[in-house]
This record gives structure tokens, sequence and C-alpha cells, in this order.
């Protein structure tokens, strides 16, 4: 009866994920081992744990020298994405890099756009929180206004009220004056405000002329 199916995904318990990372590290290390002796190839393996202890194995202890010949590929592979030192290229390497580049370009574009429109949602909302900004700035500046203008209207009338007052004083009752006559007083019913009666004016003769009438 075979093993069935492992399911690739994080194992979960803490001790049983450290005893598959040891058990698996070795068979890798193994499995690099029996490359480089049956292939006759170089073989450099890098392992980092979780905890970041590192494991490496390399053919006959020669890891400087395979990392120098990893970073010449990697220079050389920079200069094919530019277009640089493509002669060397046979034509399955050629389609190989054209694919890569295309789906890189496809990806550079996807992303750009995104960021576009990233931007203009982000300027879509700052322009409605200006907008409402400015409206509610707008009526409370209206608010002040009225408060101003109403204030300013009771303030006028009351200065034209008091001008008014000022240039036109309360006018006083003069008593008429007779020449020769005594000074009439008002009746009981020029107090009240009712008509009165025609009366007969008792009139004082001066002794000056009274002295000429007697004789």
């Amino acid at each position: 009866m075979g093993r069935g199916r492992v399911q690739l995904k994080r194992i979960e318990n803490k001790i049983s994920r450290q005893v598959t990372f040891s058990k698996r590290r070795s068979g890798l290390q193994k499995k690099a081992h029996e490359i480089s002796v049956l292939c006759d190839a170089d073989v450099a393996l890098i392992v980092f744990s979780t905890k970041g202890k590192l494991f490496e194995f390399s053919t006959d202890s020669r890891m400087e020298r395979i990392v120098e010949d990893m970073n010449v590929t990697l220079t050389l592979s920079k200069k094919n994405y530019s277009g640089e030192d493509l002669d060397s290229l046979s034509s399955r390497e050629l389609h190989s890099l054209e694919h890569q580049l295309e789906s890189a370009l496809k990806r550079i574009r996807t992303r750009k756009e995104k960021s576009l429109q990233d931007q203009n949602n982000l300027l879509a909302k700052q322009v409605k929180d200006f907008k409402l900004q400015y409206a509610q700035g707008k009526g409370e500046a209206a608010n002040t206004r009225g408060a101003d203008t109403a204030g300013t209207r009771g303030f006028t009338s009351n200065s034209i009220h008091l001008q008014t007052s000022s240039a036109f004083p309360k006018l006083q009752r003069i008593p008429s004056l007779t020449i020769g006559a005594g000074s009439q007083h008002p009746t009981g019913d020029e107090e009240t405000g009712s008509p009165s009666r025609p009366s007969s004016s008792n009139t004082l003769i001066p002794p000056w002329l009274l002295s000429h009438v007697n004789r």
C-alpha cells in the first residue's frame, strides 16, 4: 500500500514542521550530491531555516567559484533583457527571452493602469472634500453677512431717530401776549382738552391811560 499524495501547504503544528524540515533538508542534500556525482555537475545548495540558520552544500566545497559563475550569468542575463549581447543566443533562447519580456511588459502596464486609477480616485476624493468644505464655508459666510446686515440696519435706524430728535426738538407752547392785557390762564376745559366757551377779556388799563380817561 503506497503513500497518499502529499498536499503542499504550510504545516500548522510547530514540532511537525521542524521534523519535516530536517527530513526534507537531508533528502535535498542527498539528491544534490547524487546529481553532482552522476552528472558531473557543479551543484550548490543554500537553505535557511525559519530561525535564520544557514545550511549549505556544494560540489567538492567549491561554493565560492559557483557563486562567481552565477554572478557572471546574472550580469549576462541582465544585458540580454536590455537588448544587448544577443549574438550568442539561439533561436529558442531568443523566443524564450521575447516571451519573458512580453509577460513583464504586460505586468508593468497592468500595474501602471492600477496606479493611475488609484491616483484618479484620490484626486476625485480630494476635489469632493474641497467642494464640501467650500459649500460649508460659503454658507457660514452668508449667515455672518446676514447677521451683520441686520445689525447695521438697526444701528442706522437708531442713528436716524437720534438725529431727527436732535434736529427737531419738541416745541413748547408759547403763551399768547396781549398788549395792555393780563396773562390768560387756561381754564379747566382747556386742560382737559374740551372746547371752551368764549369769555370776555378783563383788560387792565395802565395808570397813565386812566388819568387821561378821568379828565
